[in-house]
């Protein structure tokens, strides 16, 4: 790093990803910084400046310190342990040493009293929300979200009829003529644990999943014009139900709120659509099967005049990107729900739905809302043709 660069950088003030310090003279304070940037995006910590951004620089007995310093709180004070670089930069004011600390793979990172720290803005607080916590031990994949037990669901809130079928189309033999009990085989197959049903088996299999997991429903309104605080809309409706039902019903639900063309056509034909089916389908897959369920939000579908928004819980897991995802990448958030949806729904599970909803109608913005911890597919409508 430059001086000029150094000086760019202080001019912008502190954010997420930098933090201003004039010294550090204890190794818990610096490790609660290094886990709270790893924990989060990564970042700097520029030391020898104060919250300002002037500089008051550090000495060269300053520096041997800190760097001794640094090393020991990034290998004993911070589990697991992570590898900080520094560089020193000279100032007219005179030396900053800048840290840089790059986001983790290996989260949630504690300091050795355990407390887990994340970025808050410019400052940093301890993780104490469960559903926070949770997402960070999502994102180690020591824990998903599909797995967690449903409180109150059980082997006798199965859709017996259903899962029957469902049994003989994918096993080839009876449900009545299987040796062990429902309840063991719904262990065997990561639906139940303990007596109970898991997000994936409840919402797969459960007669009602909607009573016990209210806030896992497609919320659907399409509206007469553009804007969402438009109080006039044509439909509205909030979509319960098993997977498959919650599927074909919000499907359902665009398509009758789209415009279907007669073209040259016959007055009795249903038209040609002006979007291609296999886009809702795959945008909608993606949405149920996707979404963070650690999150207690509905997916919201909103039909515009010029557009259809489909937006599901959770920004992208992990390190994926816009970029990443259309050059076909992917990261299981609920790989037992996959696992069964690939069964009951167009999905294939190998990171290429989005890539084949674009390659249909190329006119969809993809929007992964860090801050507002969800990722939106925005699906550009054609305008309808004056006549």
């Amino acid at each position: 790093m430059e001086t000029t660069e150094l000086i760019d950088l202080l001019s912008r003030g502190e954010d997420s990803c930098r933090q201003f310090k004039e010294n550090f003279t204890n190794a818990d304070n610096l490790a609660a910084e290094i886990v709270a940037f790893s924990n989060t995006a990564g970042g700097k910590i520029f030391i020898g400046v104060q919250n300002d951004g002037s500089v008051l620089g550090l000495l060269g007995a300053d520096i041997d310190r800190l760097n001794q310093l640094i090393s020991n709180s990034a290998s004993q004070n911070v589990r697991p342990a992570v590898n900080p670089f520094t560089v020193n930069v000279p100032h007219p004011n005179g030396t900053v040493m800048v840290v840089s600390i790059p986001e983790g793979v290996s989260k949630p990172y504690m300091d050795r009293s355990g407390a887990i720290w994340v970025k808050n803005g410019s400052d940093k607080r301890r993780a104490t929300s469960r559903e926070e916590l949770q997402r960070l031990f999502q994102q180690a994949g020591l824990v998903h979200a599909d797995e967690t037990l449903v409180a109150g669901l059980g082997a006798s809130d199965v859709d017996m009829p259903y899962f029957e079928t469902f049994f003989e189309q994918q096993f080839g033999e009876q449900l009545t003529g299987h040796s062990q009990p429902l309840q063991q085989l719904l262990t065997n197959m990561n639906l139940m644990n303990q007596g109970q049903l898991n997000v994936a088996g409840s919402l797969v299999f459960a007669k009602a999943p909607q009573y016990a997991l209210p806030a896992f429903i497609v919320k659907a309104v399409a509206f007469v014009g553009n804007q969402i605080e438009d109080e006039r809309y044509i439909d509205s409706r909030d979509i319960i139900g098993k997977l498959a039902d919650v599927f074909q019903q919000t499907l359902g639900f665009i398509v009758a709120n789209t415009r279907a063309a007669q073209g040259e056509q016959g007055f009795n034909s249903q038209g040609q659509a002006e979007i291609p089916r296999i886009v809702w389908e795959e945008l909608i897959a993606n949405a149920l099967i996707h979404r963070d369920y650690f999150i207690s939000a509905p997916v919201r579908v909103l039909v515009f005049a010029d557009r259809v928004e489909i937006i599901s819980p959770g920004h992208l897991p992990n390190n994926l990107t816009i970029e990443n995802i259309k050059a076909g990448n992917s990261n299981m958030r609920n790989p037992i729900l996959a696992s069964f949806a690939a069964k009951l729904l167009p999905y294939r599970g190998l990171g290429s739905g989005l890539l084949r909803a674009i390659r249909a109608w190329p006119h969809i913005e993809l929007v992964d809302d860090l801050a507002g911890n969800l990722f939106k597919a925005i699906v550009a409508r054609p305008q309808e043709q004056a006549v």
